[in-house]
């Protein structure tokens, strides 16, 4: 078992033939994953890596059956690519590129509120997809899942990879990681690994102000999950998403947890690293994060070399 995608995904990449998306595309072919296609205007009928190239991501699913797509595309025109593949029907998107305008993500944002996105098959003949204007809820309504932007991407251990992460420090296991950071993501992995804790599912959720995914969204499939035994959330200063996943592990997630607060030393008022981690109002500082995680019962890793220590701990008293 696992979450979003498996060894059966079909895969698209848009944006293939660029320099990043060609690279990437290459190590997650290497992997295993079954990415069967190319998306990049103005170059279909080309092959790229041995696999077709197509104009659009329509005709792609439409000839290749994909229900996933991987975007590599310049930060100008991700927001238009991602509103693409939901037009297409894609149900999982995951959206690497970096730098997305904000503005851009907001649109995003709205359209997946407002979006009922049922299979290829299902919903209106144009691709399944009908406004839904009642919804406001992020990804209730919608059926389609947003991974990003600026993230790593998704893996399920020896089955699927869409993304940069370094394929072979991932073993299967039944832990699931969810992380807002791309670096620490790779750093819990190989701890985890390196323990003998194997992995499910790893989501990083993307470090920008406003991304498509939550703790919360992931908790909840993680929890439907037979195969994944605990979680680890890996998270930063600034914004109330922690907080809002502890609360939510409080009441209703009935796995071990166990979680990181990266930013510990960061002065309010300054960016450090992402752009949403940044501590304003006196609101998102790593002491109130860690305190709402503890009071959840989770338990918080002291420093980026205890996380694997401390899922182990979280297993440990589970028992």
């Amino acid at each position: 078992m696992s979450i979003l995608i498996n060894k059966e995904t079909r895969v698209v990449c848009q944006g293939i033939t660029g320099k990043a998306g060609e690279f990437h595309s290459k190590n997650c072919l290497d992997y295993g994953t079954k990415l069967v296609c190319g998306v990049t205007p103005g170059k279909g009928g080309q092959q790229t890596l041995g696999v077709p190239v197509y104009d659009t991501v329509a005709e792609a699913v439409e000839q290749q059956g994909v229900d996933a797509s991987m975007v590599f595309v310049p930060p100008p025109f991700t927001g238009d690519a991602i509103l693409e593949a939901v037009d297409a029907g894609i149900k999982t998107i995951v959206a690497i590129t970096e730098g997305v305008p904000v503005v851009d993500m907001v649109r995003v944002y709205d359209r997946l509120q407002n979006t009922d996105c049922g299979s290829r098959n299902g919903g209106s003949q144009s691709g399944g997809c009908t406004a839904n204007p009642k919804s406001q809820i992020p990804n209730l309504k919608s059926k389609v899942r947003l991974i990003g932007p600026n993230c790593p991407g998704v893996i399920t251990a020896d089955e699927c990879k869409m993304g940069i992460m370094p394929g072979y420090i991932h073993k299967k296991g039944n832990v699931g990681v969810i992380s807002r950071s791309g670096t620490l993501t790779y750093e819990v992995v190989w701890q985890l690994s390196e323990v003998g804790l194997g992995q499910t599912t790893c989501v990083g959720l993307g470090g920008d102000p406003i991304v498509g995914t939550s703790f919360i969204d992931l908790l909840k499939l993680f929890k439907e999950d037979d195969e994944t035994e605990a979680v680890i959330m890996i998270g930063e200063i600034g914004g109330s998403a922690e907080e809002e996943a502890a609360a939510y592990v409080k009441e209703h997630f009935n796995k071990p947890v166990a979680a990181f607060i990266a930013g510990r030393t960061a002065p309010p008022g300054k960016r450090m690293g992402h752009a949403g981690a940044i501590i304003s109002g006196g609101k998102g500082t790593a002491a109130e994060k860690i305190a709402a995680l503890e009071d959840a019962g989770i338990e918080v890793a002291q420093s980026p070399a205890d996380m694997g220590a401390a899922i182990q701990r979280a297993l440990a008293g589970a028992k």
